[in-house]
């Protein structure tokens, strides 16, 4: 998605060679224009697959996948990363390793918003070693929904996560893929993925 590397190139700041900030338009403010153009490119990827809830990891997938959602007329679930009062019995719950934030989170989805009956599409902001995503497949596969595929706004190839999902047989559709961050300079991916 050119408009979305153009803005990764023109705002996002490279931190180490592992490490992209982009919280100018994506995990701290949010560029909604973007946003929306990202909803409709992954509901443009994912169509046919009879999705009926879209699910991602609070708080940077929520914005991406709120968008997605809308466009594809479902409903959007996300895991929380927090204890809640509100949030306590029929949890589906998953251990999730935060490289960034360099952390572990139990993230939980009430059992109520994913049946078995589903078909969901995962979204998230980031892909690099596909934690958060194999977290979330966890808390999916508990309920024996189906999976639709995994959509990515920014991944990290030069990181084994996407490899990895892709080798399981899940769909991973990335709108941007990195393939180097070195010497302070982002060089996209051009490989085309089986």
């Amino acid at each position: 998605m050119k408009r979305l590397e153009m803005k990764i190139i023109e705002e996002g700041s490279v931190l180490s060679d592992s490490v992209l900030k982009v919280d100018s338009f994506l995990n701290h403010q949010v560029d909604p224009v973007l946003m929306k153009e990202i909803g409709e490119e992954f509901a443009r990827r994912f169509s046919g697959a009879g999705i009926t809830k879209v699910i991602t990891l609070e708080s940077s997938g929520i914005a991406p996948a709120v968008m997605a959602a809308l466009t594809m007329n479902v409903p959007l679930v996300f895991a929380r990363k927090r204890k809640s009062l509100t949030l306590r019995e029929g949890l589906l719950t998953a251990e999730v390793y935060s490289f960034t934030k360099e952390e572990t989170n139990t993230i939980a989805i009430s059992d109520k918003y994913i049946e078995k009956s589903d078909t969901v599409l995962i979204i998230d902001d980031f892909l690099a070693n596909g934690q958060a995503a194999e977290g979330l497949i966890k808390i999916v596969s508990q309920t024996g929904a189906a999976i639709a595929g995994i959509g990515i706004v920014i991944e990290k190839a030069f990181q084994d996560g996407g490899k990895l999902l892709r080798e399981k047989g899940y769909k991973v559709e990335s709108l941007a893929r990195i393939q180097s961050l070195e010497n302070g300079n982002v060089e996209f991916s051009e490989e085309a993925l089986v």
